[in-house]
């Protein structure tokens, strides 16, 4: 049987992961020690997503494990050893704010966890597809610098511009610009990722994500927009909106569809490749059209504040430009949109909220 180890397991894309590729067929490794509750508090707690996927996928194994431990990740390593087919890396702190808090701690999660994994596979597994979880904050705000014009729910590109058709593409500069240092670590990754594929030929790709989204996002403040707005407008919460007058325009997509990316690569994987991996024209949304879509499908009104200031580094206008995997990969499409996904994460909130009241 094919075996594939996935970090972050119990985390939205790892979760899902784990799901895909057990249908798949794989026994499924999982690393996850639930930092995202250290990060964000109970409510960002992926306890409940560990609890299901042992609960219901019966090819899966979980190991709570830091990934900066290296003595504990090559005991794993050496156990599976060679039998690992597949490694997908969704581990790490991801929050812009929380990074600036205590930047050793969120380097030393992004970048140097990374790197132990990346030695690991090398020492003990060189044959595996190494699938990385980037972001599109290693680009830093240059996206800032690109002509934009207010219109009255976003922010839009000129129609003009080379991107303006199909979004952001991976020739976009990393250098000069400021990232945060979340993006800094990421960075600090995802070149350590494609350094492991050219220098030591190893199969590893960066998946450079923009907001990834879907039903199993454990939503807080500093992380999981989406998931953490439904939640406010479905228990009342009160929400800010920060800076660009809430007309930042984000893409979104859907778990599923990333973890399909990561599919369709490990069939005939391209050694050092980097996507952007993220909504594109197909499924974006502003922030005022986010909230005036979750509050028609919930029906209810959400109480929230507008505040002048935005996050160090954000974007004002971020759409991917897909076209690079599409190319690559043309049995790969998008299956949900806007819609459906805030339909889900919807469904999915209301099915824990029901299950937490029977408990």
């Amino acid at each position: 049987m094919a075996l594939a180890l996935i970090t972050g397991s119990a985390g939205l894309v790892g979760a899902e992961a784990v799901r895909f590729f057990s249908r798949k067929g794989f026994q499924v490794v999982g690393i996850d020690n639930d930092m995202r509750q250290h990060f964000f508090g109970p409510e960002g707690s992926t306890a409940w997503a560990r609890d299901s996927l042992v609960r219901e996928v019966a090819a899966y194994r979980h190991h709570s494990v830091d990934i900066r431990d290296a003595t504990q990740i090559e005991g794993l390593f050496k156990d599976y050893g060679t039998d690992i087919d597949v490694i997908i890396h969704a581990a790490a702190q991801p929050s812009h704010d929380w990074a600036a808090r205590d930047p050793f701690t969120d380097f030393d999660i992004n970048a140097r966890g990374t790197l132990v994994l990346l030695e690991n596979c090398r020492q003990h597994c060189p044959n595996a597809v190494f699938i990385f979880v980037s972001t599109n904050k290693v680009y830093g705000d240059s996206p800032n610098t690109l002509p934009l014009e207010e219109r009255e729910t976003r922010w839009e590109l000129l129609p003009e511009h080379p991107y303006a058709a199909h979004g952001i593409d991976e020739q976009l500069s990393i250098d000069q610009s400021k990232h945060s240092l979340f993006g800094a670590s990421k960075l600090a990754a995802d070149v350590l990722v494609q350094e492991y594929a050219r220098y030591f030929g190893l199969k590893t790709a960066c998946f450079r994500g923009g907001c990834l989204t879907g039903p199993g996002h454990s939503g807080a403040q500093l992380h999981g927009f989406l998931s953490y707005l439904v939640k406010c407008v479905l228990e009342g919460r009160p929400y800010q909106v920060l800076g660009y007058k809430g007309k930042q325009v984000r893409d979104n997509l859907h778990c599923f569809d990333l973890v399909n990316m990561f599919w369709h690569f490990c069939q005939n994987p391209r050694p050092g490749e980097v996507y952007n991996a993220g909504g594109g024209r197909h499924s974006n949304c502003s922030m005022l059209e986010a909230i005036a879509l979750a509050e028609e499908l919930t029906g209810r009104r959400l109480n929230h504040t507008y505040v002048d200031a935005n996050r160090v580094g954000d974007h004002i206008w971020w759409i991917s430009d897909v076209r690079k995997f599409r190319g690559h990969f043309p049995d790969w499409s998008y299956s949900h949109d806007m819609r459906s996904i805030l339909t889900e994460i919807i469904a999915g909130f209301r099915r824990r909220q029901s299950l937490r009241q029977d408990a």
